[in-house]
This record gives C-alpha cells, sequence and structure tokens, in this order.
C-alpha cells in the first residue's frame, strides 16, 4: 500500500491530480448520481430537442430564438464539461486527471460561465427593444447582429478566461494531488499550490465581480426599462402580455445567479462557517441545475417552442 504523503512533502508538476468528488460524505456521496445524473440526461434531453427545433423549423429563425439556441449550446457544453466527471467520481470514487486535462477543464468550465451570464444580458437587452420599441425591432436587432453578439460574447470569454490556467501553470510545486472538489475549479487547484498565490487570488476576485456585476447590471437596468414601458401600457391586458413575453426569461436568469451569488458568498464569505462538502454542492448545483431547467422553463413558458415540441412528441403534422 501507498505511504500517504507527509504534511510538508511537494510535488513537482505533478502529471496527474486526484478528484475527491465531495469529500466528507464517503460511500454516500454514489446516491448523489441519483440527483445529478437526471439533471445531465434532462440537459441532454432539453437543451438537444430545443436546438433541434430552432435548427428545422425556419419560423423560429428570429433573433429571439437564435439567442435561446445559443443559450442551449451553451447550456449542452457546460454540462457535458462536468457531468461525466462528476458522475464517474461519485460513483465509482476517487479518480486521477491528468495535469493538463485538468487545467483545460478548468479553462472550459470558467469560459462557458462567462459565456451564459453574457447570453443572459445578451437575451435581456432583446426584450428591452422588442418592449421599449417594438416598430424599430425589426431594424435594431437582427440575425446578423446575433451571429457578431455571439461571436463577442465567446471572443470575451476566452480573453478573460485564459489566465486561469496560465497563472496555474505557472507553479512548480503542488503541497498535494487530491483536489477535494468534483471538477477542476480554479480556486480548489490554487489551494494547493506552494507559492504565491495572491495574483491569482486578486484575478479570480476581480473576474467574478467584474463579469457578472456588469452583467446584472445591464439585466437590471434592460428590465428597469421595460418596468417602465409595461407600467405605462392602457390595459390590463397589454401589460400582461408584455409581461408574458419577459417571463421566461427572468426565470431562467433567477436559476443562474440566484445559486450562483450563493455558492461565491458562501465560498468567500463562509468558508469557516459552511461546511466544505455543502460548498462544493453547491457549486455542481449551480453549473449543473441551470441547463437542466432551462429546456423545461422555456419549453412550458414559450408558446412557439411549446407548440412545436407538442407536434413533434404527439406526431402531429406541422403546420408551419
Amino acid at each position: 500500500m501507498t505511504e500517504a504523503p507527509q504534511p510538508n512533502a511537494t510535488f513537482s508538476h505533478p502529471t496527474f491530480f486526484i478528484m475527491t468528488g465531495i469529500p466528507g460524505l464517503g460511500g454516500a456521496q454514489a446516491w448523489l448520481t441519483l440527483v445529478f445524473g437526471p439533471m445531465y440526461l434532462l440537459s441532454l434531453l432539453g437543451n438537444g430537442a430545443l436546438l433541434a427545433v430552432v435548427q428545422t423549423d425556419s419560423t423560429l429563425h428570429q433573433p429571439m430564438f437564435l439567442l435561446l439556441a445559443t443559450l442551449a449550446a451553451t447550456d449542452l457544453s457546460l454540462a457535458t464539461s462536468i457531468a461525466p466527471g462528476l458522475l464517474a467520481v461519485l460513483w465509482l470514487g476517487p479518480r486521477p486527471v491528468p495535469y493538463a486535462a485538468c487545467l483545460v477543464q478548468m479553462f472550459f468550465v470558467h469560459a462557458l460561465t462567462a459565456v451564459e451570464s453574457g447570453v443572459l444580458l445578451a437575451m435581456a437587452c432583446d426584450r428591452a427593444v422588442a418592449v421599449g420599441r417594438p416598430l424599430h425591432y425589426p431594424i435594431l436587432v437582427t440575425k446578423a447582429r446575433v451571429g457578431y453578439a455571439a461571436l463577442a460574447l465567446a471572443l470575451k470569454a476566452v480573453a478573460i478566461v485564459v489566465p486561469f490556467p496560465l497563472l496555474v501553470a505557472r507553479f512548480e510545486h503542488f503541497q498535494a494531488q487530491t483536489i477535494d472538489h468534483a471538477y477542476c475549479a480554479h480556486m480548489a487547484v490554487v489551494e494547493l499550490v506552494v507559492g504565491n498565490t495572491r495574483a491569482n487570488n486578486l484575478y479570480g476576485l476581480v473576474l467574478s465581480l467584474a463579469v457578472s456585476g456588469i452583467d446584472i447590471l445591464g439585466i437590471t437596468g434592460s428590465y428597469g426599462l421595460i418596468a417602465h414601458t409595461v407600467l405605462q401600457l392602457p390595459t390590463q391586458e397589454a401589460r400582461a402580455k408584455a409581461f408574458g413575453t419577459c417571463s421566461s426569461h427572468i426565470c431562467v436568469i433567477l436559476a443562474f445567479y440566484v445559486p450562483g451569488l450563493f455558492s461565491y458568498l458562501t465560498h468567500r464569505f463562509g468558508r469557516h462557517t459552511v461546511p466544505k462538502p455543502v460548498h462544493i454542492l453547491l457549486s455542481n448545483i449551480y453549473l449543473l441545475l441551470p441547463p437542466a431547467l432551462n429546456p423545461l422553463i422555456y419549453g412550458a413558458c414559450t408558446k412557439q417552442i411549446r407548440d412545436r415540441l407538442l407536434e413533434i412528441f404527439t406526431f402531429k403534422k406541422s403546420q408551419f
């Protein structure tokens, strides 16, 4: 049997890390596959169905639904970047992850999270224009501009997240190879570093506050404009119709930011009061719950999507 490393042992450029999943739960964490497994399955089926519907139905080739397809593709990618490894660790126990693969996963998880936040902001702006300036909407919001926006969001995410793996790769020594987490989160790896990690901590904090803060402010401003416009409408029916166009997006925003904010606050300010297994569990829920819920929310609240899905699953002839 291999002896456990001594407290003062260090590892130079380890070839792999060992993912432990959710420490402290022992064999009980295998039961969590009954939670995260269905979440991932919902993500695959739901987002896959949304992408298929938008792609095959020409009447849905509109900016609003193209943004929805972008969100679905991002959700599908984000869930796939962590769920297979998470389920393997929960079911089979600790597993080795190559050093390079860990850095790649770190990049994709954080980059896709940034893209999702940006897409939610773009969708809020889209709804603000649709409600506030409906006559100018076809001119201001076009399919080409949606494509440019999606490309810009992807490039921005790459630019701001690339420093994460680079800041980790500069370190030569680690105090352990075991990562007490279910995926290669930036700060989970930084905790193992032997050296000055001030730059990592500062960049992670600034990036979290800047990206989420700017996007949340933009979303809040957009819905402030929407609320101002809706309250000026003459009839209750008109106000209800205008609100109905935004209800699904509001639910998606809450599903993404509320768990994320709670996870962030427990990590930054509750490290000594909130047990580590709770924090790790929250961080996984934060990444896997929105991709599972978003297709259900849009399928239930968006009439065009709901009707098209009903036609598909009831084998009715399309009327489009």
